[in-house]
């Protein structure tokens, strides 16, 4: 179906509906946020009672995103909506909330692996972020851009980019992010509420985990480890070793980083980022989880050294260092 037809199929629903439910993924990130709250601006612009709801709590760089305060935490949506839309979800179990097939669902996304798991589904593989097209959605409703929508979707696409850095990052993301800067969107208040707001606990805890930094023979993958012990060191929690696993892809040659998160004795979230061809969401796949092209994860049992061998092995085998076993 094309992508414009779905995006009037979600104008009619929303033009002929009155009470909607927003939620997005477990461990909520910048796409997944941004475009929810501008979602919410935009529905209660036009008279829309809405209910924002998402199982786990907002990451601190996010809290200042007009209408964070909004979010409920929550284990289910506790009555009947005209709506529920799901936002940047692979599939019906990604937001973790229960009987949500109990409801009409939109599923809104932008990775074309998603599951058609929705009453509607509008897929848009060609845009940079969610963002992007809510800021369609907005635009197809008739429905002014205030500075809160223009600053949630602002902060989707530039968390969602890697800061224009990602190869999702197209001159058509340009053209939106200009216009959303125009529309009052302040560029250098949301990189500061993203990038420089760091509780003193997290940047103590990068530098424990990098200390543990190695990388194999050929160079090309890179590896590190956070221990619970690690976290009572820095004073940290386990949401400030979001973003840690991007550091060493800026070392020279380094094409993917495994990044071991030890959650509880014995079993590891491991997180793999890549740069270039390789496809790690094939990877954690392997391993049970999924996730993005360049960004994925999975959570393994066992042995550190173990688990450090299981990866690498997986790791040299996609890159053609190794030959695949059977």
């Amino acid at each position: 179906m094309h992508v414009s037809h779905m995006l009037s199929q979600v104008v009619e629903l929303i033009e002929s509906g009155q009470c909607f439910a927003i939620t997005s993924h477990a461990r909520p990130d910048g796409d997944g946020l941004g475009s929810s709250l501008a979602l919410l601006h935009i529905l209660e612009s036009l008279g829309k009672e809405v209910t924002i709801g998402m199982r786990d709590p907002i990451p601190r760089a996010y809290r200042e995103l007009p209408g964070a305060d909004r979010i409920l935490q929550i284990t289910h949506f506790d009555k009947r909506y005209d709506a529920v839309f799901v936002i940047e979800c692979s599939d019906i179990d990604r937001p973790g909330l229960l009987d949500l097939d109990e409801q009409f669902l939109v599923n809104i996304d932008h990775h074309a692996t998603t599951e058609l798991f929705g009453d509607i589904n509008w897929i848009d593989s060609t845009a940079s972020a969610v963002g992007e097209m809510i800021y369609n959605l907005c635009k197809a409703l008739g429905v002014r851009v205030t500075p809160a929508i223009a600053s949630c979707v602002y902060a989707a696409i530039l968390a969602d980019t890697g800061s224009f850095q990602f190869p999702n990052t197209t001159e058509r993301t340009f053209k939106v992010a200009r216009e959303l800067v125009a529309h009052g969107a302040n560029p250098a208040e949301i990189a500061r509420m993203l990038f420089y707001n760091q509780p003193f606990g997290k940047v103590k805890l990068t530098g424990l985990v990098l200390s543990t930094l190695q990388r194999d023979e050929s160079g090309r993958i890179a590896w590190m480890v956070m221990t619970q012990e690690m976290l009572r060191q820095a004073g940290a929690c386990e949401e400030d070793s979001e973003g840690i696993a991007n550091y060493p892809l800026s070392i020279e040659g380094v094409e993917v980083v495994a990044f071991f998160k030890e959650i509880a004795a014995g079993i590891y979230r491991t997180s793999l980022r890549s740069k270039g061809t390789i496809n790690v969401s094939k990877i954690a796949s392997a391993f049970g989880g999924g996730g993005h092209r360049n960004a994925s994860g999975c959570a393994i049992e066992g042995p550190l050294p173990e688990v450090e061998r299981r990866v690498i092995r997986k790791l040299q085998e996609a890159l053609g260092i190794l030959p695949i076993l059977g």
